[in-house]
């Protein structure tokens, strides 16, 4: 009999494995692609973006994903990175009702379709001693001989992942891209810089741009109209206009152009006056922007010389190499409360960066309406530019700091019908007042472009790679893709960040810091006060004996001496308080993180069992 137990006991063993291993293979084969996405941000799910894109194509568009399976056997980043890749391209066709076709290519080296991989285009890199190549990009092309391609599947862009593929797919099913003007201030396009007579890099978001739109880039100084073919009109950091310019700027947006202002207080990118003979030049320049003109008849108002400090969203920065960063006032991380929620460009950002960024106000009277995308906090108030010219030490900004209590409008759209701002003039065409409403957005700020403040740039094999680290990319191609009509592709993008900030960690330091300013404003007020006391009593003697401390002064010195000590003692409290938060809400992250699974499968169990035992009974 115990025999036969055990022998049926192996048995019922070795078919319940032959049954999971039989599970497991026909599940990897049927439910292929089938999942549940129980990340945060859906990462896995296709957004209403792309499936909007997806049922837009109206003929076949043919994917080719190339990747290089044996050469990669020893490389597992790639090879993981593959199959989500080819998941997301397989759950894509299948939405697509048959209109994307994927096909997927290993190309061995000297075969043919290598040869078509790299004529698409596909970067090959170099791998193993042998210099075998690999490829690990996709291709695709339209019915009209449209091509358009993502050259190498970067393992960093993950987050990014959905977007490329759908932009491919998006340029492919539109044939055209918007054509886009730029009137830049700013060096933002990749040149030639005669300062160092070599060729500069453009900056990162331009070059995001062009990915999605046909780029004009024109010249200020010879600009005196707007072509006709431009639909969308970029200005970044506008100085110095000529007043044929902001004409054909005016007529422009009065013909119904959509146009993109970036304006600035203090643009920390503006090299006026760099003059290697004369280097005192660049700190008196002026680095502000401003349209006087156009702003005026439009009814904004709009101070060139203040900018925004916001004590609630400041930025920590390290101004010396060996002290502890410090929150500087007009360098700005804004998160969701200070992004509007209910407008497209903004919806789904997390946090972009400013520095040192103006405001806009509706003049009184004016009959246009400003929408907010972007707000200070109420711990804000506006500041005179040109004093952070002078100012090497940050914490000062703290010294004159007083709350107004109001939210500055940093970015936003200006609604309403516009009249020019030229009615004296009468040229061919002339138009006195807009049609239709104007589509216009304003923002105070061009540091805000600039890739220190969100993007790291990176040479990965001859190519670079982009990590961004806040959404200002996202903001400049949100904006200026709903102003040239597709929409598409913002919910994608609002989901590509790869920062992922602890809020409640950054509430509990800022807290902690302002209790910590607040210390040590107090000692060296008493700092101050004692020094002054004892200058007082120094100024009583006589020269013969100023160098003698009266019982008086030594009994403030040692006063002073005392409360130091004691004040001391008081910021390494604080400080120690602050850790202490910190490392409680860890511990309790880690529990959370660790300890809940368990429990709950602990509860089921037992609930589990609970319930067997009550159903035996009443068996």
């Amino acid at each position: 009999m115990s025999l036969n137990r055990r022998t049926l006991t192996g048995g019922s063993l070795a078919l319940l494995g032959v049954l999971l291993v039989a599970v497991l293979v026909i599940g990897n084969v049927v439910l292929r692609g089938a999942r549940i996405d129980l990340t945060g941000n859906h990462q896995y799910t296709l957004s209403q973006g792309t499936k909007h894109i997806l049922s837009g194509i109206d003929e076949p568009i043919n994917l080719y994903f190339y990747y290089s399976d044996r050469a990669t056997q020893d490389i597992p980043l790639l090879r993981n990175y593959a199959v989500r890749v080819r998941e997301l391209l397989e759950e894509m066709a299948a939405k697509s009702g048959g209109k994307l076709r994927l096909n997927v290519i290993d190309p061995l080296p000297f075969s043919e379709e290598e040869d078509r991989a790299s004529g698409f285009g596909l970067q090959a890199l170099p791998v193993g001693a042998a210099g075998e190549s690999v490829f690990f990009g996709l291709a695709g092309t339209n019915s009209t001989d449209g091509q358009s391609v993502i050259p190498f599947f970067q393992p960093d862009k993950e987050v990014f992942l959905e977007y490329d593929i759908a932009k491919l797919v998006h340029s492919l099913v539109v044939g055209k891209k918007p054509v886009v003007g730029v009137l830049a201030g700013l060096n933002v396009a990749s040149g030639f810089d005669p300062a160092t007579r070599q060729m500069r890099d453009g900056w990162a978001f331009y070059q995001e741009l062009g990915d999605l739109f046909d780029l004009r880039q024109l010249n200020p100084a010879a600009t005196t109209k707007i072509d006709a073919e431009i639909g969308t009109l970029l200005l970044v950091h506008p100085k110095g206009f000529s007043d044929d310019l902001s004409y054909a700027i005016d007529q422009f947006v009065l013909r119904g152009g959509r146009l993109v202002v970036f304006v600035d207080p203090y643009s920390e990118r503006d090299d006026s006056g760099n003059d290697p003979e004369n280097p005192q030049a660049a700190m008196f320049a002026k680095r502000d922007s401003d349209l006087p003109t156009l702003f005026k008849a439009w009814g904004i108002d709009y101070d060139p010389t203040m900018v925004v400090l916001d004590a609630a969203n400041a930025l920590p920065v390290q101004t010396q190499p060996n002290a502890p960063p410090t929150r500087h006032l007009a360098i700005l991380g804004l998160g969701k409360d200070s992004l509007s929620q209910d407008e497209i460009p903004t919806a789904q950002l997390e946090s972009i960066n400013f520095s040192t960024a103006g405001q806009f106000k509706v003049a009184d009277g004016s009959a246009l309406k400003l929408i907010p995308f972007v707000q200070s906090s109420g711990d804000a108030m506006l500041y005179e530019a040109e004093q952070l010219k002078f100012m090497p030490d940050p914490e000062q900004l703290y010294e004159r700091f007083a709350a107004t209590k109001e939210h500055y409008v940093i970015a936003g759209r200006l609604e309403g019908k516009l009249k020019t701002a030229f009615p004296a003039r009468s040229d061919e065409g002339h138009l006195s007042e807009s049609k239709e409403a104007a589509n216009i957005v304003l923002v105070a700020d061009t540091d805000v472009l600039s890739d220190r403040l969100w993007v790291q740039v990176q040479n990965f094999f001859g190519q670079k790679l982009m990590n961004a680290f806040a959404n200002n990319g996202d903001l400049i191609i949100n904006i200026v893709d709903n102003l040239a009509g597709s929409a598409d592709l913002i919910g994608i993008r609002g989901r590509a960040t790869s920062a992922r900030p602890f809020t409640t960690v950054e509430a509990i330091k800022r807290q902690a810091d302002q209790r910590f300013r607040q210390k040590e404003q107090e000692l060296q007020k008493q700092l101050a006060d004692t020094e002054q006391k004892l200058n007082d009593l120094q100024q009583g003697k006589s020269a013969e004996n100023a160098t003698i401390l009266t019982p008086e002064q030594q009994a403030e010195l040692t006063r002073f001496r005392d409360d130091k000590v004691r004040i001391r003692k008081d910021l390494r409290q604080v400080r120690r308080q602050l850790d202490a938060d910190i490392e409680s809400l860890g511990s309790k992250l880690k529990l959370i993180n660790i300890g809940l699974m368990p429990l709950l499968l602990t509860i089921g169990a037992l609930a589990l069992l609970w319930w067997r035992r009550r159903e035996r009974v009443k068996a």
